[in-house]
């Protein structure tokens, strides 16, 4: 058995839901946030068999595309008082980070 962990963008996560439940996937959602952009994301936890995993990481590849946005490079509340702020700078958002990691024991009571 594996363990599916996706992170993917709040925007994305309606999609990827509904697409994962339409292909028979289980799964367990936990809030998140982004480091670099401390917006809001979703971890999914996918419990799968090993024969699955190339059709799970279909479904979320399918779901999850990447797209630009534009962000300021120092957050407001970090900038001291008076400094110039850069003009926002171009970066690519969404799509999905996923790691896919052995379970040694699964159980359901």
């Amino acid at each position: 058995m594996k363990l599916v962990i996706t992170v993917v963008h709040d925007r994305d996560k309606g999609r990827i839901t509904e697409a994962l439940l339409r292909n028979g996937f289980k799964f367990t959602k936990i809030g998140s946030t982004g480091g670099f952009l401390r917006e809001g994301n979703v971890t999914l936890l996918i419990g799968v068999e090993e024969k699955q995993v190339d059709r799970v990481m279909e479904v979320i590849g399918e779901s999850c595309k990447t797209r630009e946005q534009f962000v300021n490079v120092l957050p407001p509340d970090a900038a001291p008082v008076g400094t110039f702020m850069p003009s926002p700078v171009k970066v690519l958002v969404g799509g999905a980070v996923v790691f896919v990691v052995d379970v040694e024991r699964f159980e359901r009571f």
